[in-house]
């Protein structure tokens, strides 16, 4: 996410680190540089004429002048002034009289239908009885998209045929008060393009069914264009909040820097993949740091709690200091790390280790060799797991045939293995004191 923008901000602040004592000349050539990136990256022009003068405000005057590294103390100051802009945070919980409806709304191909699966999945952990209405006459195929998101995450969904949309909600928001349904999300249509007519059946379904938020649903690498889109639809509307999706493919960043600003309207979440899962409550802190390349340790703790199960890694720890590590463990490893997500997006979260460091080829390089590997355990049987001497010619050349890869490979990946487990129990003996993770 961002990666372009993160790259131009590093080098700026890299080179700036070079000078001991900064000038206001120094500062002033710095974010010019900021200002080209900023605008390179699609970020809306006022938005960066107001970011930078703020900016300049306190890097000029003694908050950087009296700092014992003042280029530390200018990016301290591109962060906090960043996070402002694109916050402040706003978590949504429901509230009021249930059933709570919820419309999402936006053109066609922002994702609205796949959001609305990831918020019903979303709320449903947290206990609401969720109804999902496919409102949405217009695209083909969006009343099943929307069944198959609902049994994925296990909610009800309203897909009855005839009637006019606002109709068609109207109705649903019955059944959800019969059904004693908490929760209810509207899947609007969208168009090509704003129209008349998109606006005016969105504003007899908000009629209807006197929604406590209006979500729209917009297309992050779309940039500038998802900020005139958030402005139209909040004038005819009236929205409560936005929902950035495709962050994952953003490589400009202008969108998330400068939707909030321009509307006024908060962002609630962020859509960070096609995963159900793949939803980020909006941390303006979190995305300032990931932007300029301080990583995300907050948001990749969470997921780690998320994919890994305390008792499990107990255990595994267990085993390892036992000197009983075996490829049943190797394979638990890597589908815990594939659990966290994509490399790239891993990589980006990590300090210092985001974009740049690694190549896009070399992020698929990396989880095609993860995908081999697990292809490769996945077509053993589980003694062979357990016993890998089992392991004669005979049988690699059948897990080979089985996972679609050579037997060099097959040798490959039981050579890493031993020398990972001899590593192991060298750490076995000396207490457990940094013990590695999956390897490569």
């Amino acid at each position: 996410m961002l990666e372009a923008l993160t790259d131009r901000l590093q080098q700026i602040f890299k080179n700036l680190s070079r000078h001991g004592v900064l000038g206001e000349a120094d500062v002033d050539s710095a974010l010019r540089e900021v200002r080209l990136a900023l605008l390179e990256a699609d970020v809306h022009f006022t938005v960066v004429k107001d970011f930078l003068a703020r900016v300049r405000a306190r890097a000029v005057g003694s908050e950087v002048s009296r700092a014992l590294n003042p280029a530390q103390q200018v990016m301290k100051i591109v962060h906090e002034e960043l996070a402002a802009t694109l916050g402040p945070a706003a978590p949504w919980s429901p509230t009021g009289p249930k059933p709570r409806v919820v419309m999402l709304l936006g053109l066609q191909g922002s994702g609205k239908t796949t959001t609305a699966g990831k918020l019903a999945k979303l709320f449903r952990a947290d206990g609401e009885r969720v109804l999902l209405v496919a409102a949405d006459v217009q695209r083909p195929a969006a009343v099943r998209q929307l069944q198959i998101l609902g049994e994925q995450a296990g909610v009800s969904v309203y897909a009855v045929g005839g009637g006019t949309p606002p109709q068609i909600c109207a109705a649903a928001l019955e059944q959800a008060r019969r059904e004693s349904d908490t929760l209810v999300f509207l899947d609007t249509a969208g168009r090509q393009q704003i129209d008349e007519a998109l606006m005016a059946e969105l504003v007899s379904i908000k009629k209807e069914t006197s929604p406590v938020e209006c979500l729209l649903v917009a297309d992050a690498t779309t940039g500038q264009e998802a900020v005139h889109i958030a402005a139209s639809f909040h004038k005819a509307i009236g929205l409560t909040g936005l929902i950035l999706t495709k962050m994952d493919g953003d490589a400009r960043g202008g969108a998330a820097i400068s939707i909030r600003a321009v509307t006024g309207v908060p962002i609630r979440w962020i859509g960070t993949g096609e995963g159900p899962g793949a939803l980020e409550a909006f941390d303006p802190e979190r995305i300032a740091g990931r932007i300029l390349g301080q990583g995300d340790m907050i948001g990749l703790i969470r997921r780690a709690e998320e994919a890994f199960s305390a008792e499990e890694t107990r255990k595994q720890a267990g085993q390892i200091l036992g000197g009983e590590f075996t490829l049943e463990d190797l394979l638990a490893q890597i589908r815990q790390i594939r659990k966290l997500g994509p490399l790239g997006q891993i990589l980006d979260m990590l300090p210092g280790a985001g974009a740049g460091k690694i190549t896009p080829q070399e992020q698929r390089d990396a989880e095609q060799d993860m995908k081999r590997k697990e292809a490769i355990l996945c077509s053993m049987t589980s003694q062979e797991r357990r016993q890998p001497g089992l392991l004669d010619a005979s049988r690699r050349k059948r897990i080979a045939r089985g996972s679609g890869t050579e037997v060099q490979e097959i040798n490959r990946l039981i050579q890493q293995y031993r020398q990972a487990r001899k590593m192991m129990k060298m750490l076995g003996k000396n207490g457990g004191r940094g013990i590695p993770g999956i390897f490569g």
